[in-house]
């Protein structure tokens, strides 16, 4: 659920270009990022520094976008954003030993260091490639191209990426996290410390 929580404003984004236009789009994607942050600190849940950023981005990206009247604006939007990501996550990581994703994890995974370094390489490498997959499309494909990739093209590589790292630390789980239902989702909820029946 937190990953469809996450793609919610790309997804509306989508559906209103569709209907009225890149600008309009971009609008929208913008209160609907804005209504996420709000959502969240309204249930009293702590909003990611990553979240924030993002806001921040899609702001500036997106009101260029309708001021200028530039759809490149918000197109390389993707790029910045997960370059910031891989960058945030190569310094936490190589600069002050600190590793990000085992933070996410909330630390519930015992995995030892050497894992959890490669698995902040894995997302360093993914983020870039991801970043310029989102350039090509963004310069060398048509408007609609582009939407079609970054709605459901990103939103398969990640989950893919996901799945696949789940696998990856599935077995450093606590095994009674796991004893009821011994499936992918629940290593998931469990990953990320999150009951199985919680609904956003």
């Amino acid at each position: 659920m937190k990953l469809l929580f996450d793609f919610f404003p790309l997804v509306l984004m989508f559906a209103t270009f569709k209907m009225f236009g890149i600008y309009v789009a971009t609008a929208v994607a913008i209160v609907a990022t804005i209504a996420q942050v709000i959502y969240l600190k309204a249930r009293g849940k702590k909003v990611e520094p990553m979240m924030w950023i993002g806001l921040g981005i899609i702001v500036v990206a997106g009101g260029a976008t309708i001021i200028f009247k530039n759809e490149m604006f918000i197109k390389i939007k993707p790029t910045v954003l997960f370059l910031v990501m891989a960058t945030a996550i190569a310094v936490a990581q190589f600069g002050f030993g600190k590793n990000p994703i085992s933070v996410i994890f909330n630390h519930q995974i015992q995995a030892p260091s050497a894992v959890w370094k490669k698995l902040a390489l894995a997302w360093i490498v993914f983020l870039i490639f991801v970043a310029g997959l989102n350039l090509y499309f963004a310069y060398y494909q048509s408007t609609d191209t582009w939407f079609l990739f970054k709605t459901f093209g990103d939103m398969g590589l990640f989950l893919v990426f996901i799945i696949a790292q789940i696998v990856w630390l599935y077995p450093y789980m606590p095994q009674e996290e796991l004893k009821a239902d011994d499936t992918p989702a629940v290593a998931i909820a469990a990953a990320n410390n999150e009951p199985k029946s919680e609904k956003i």
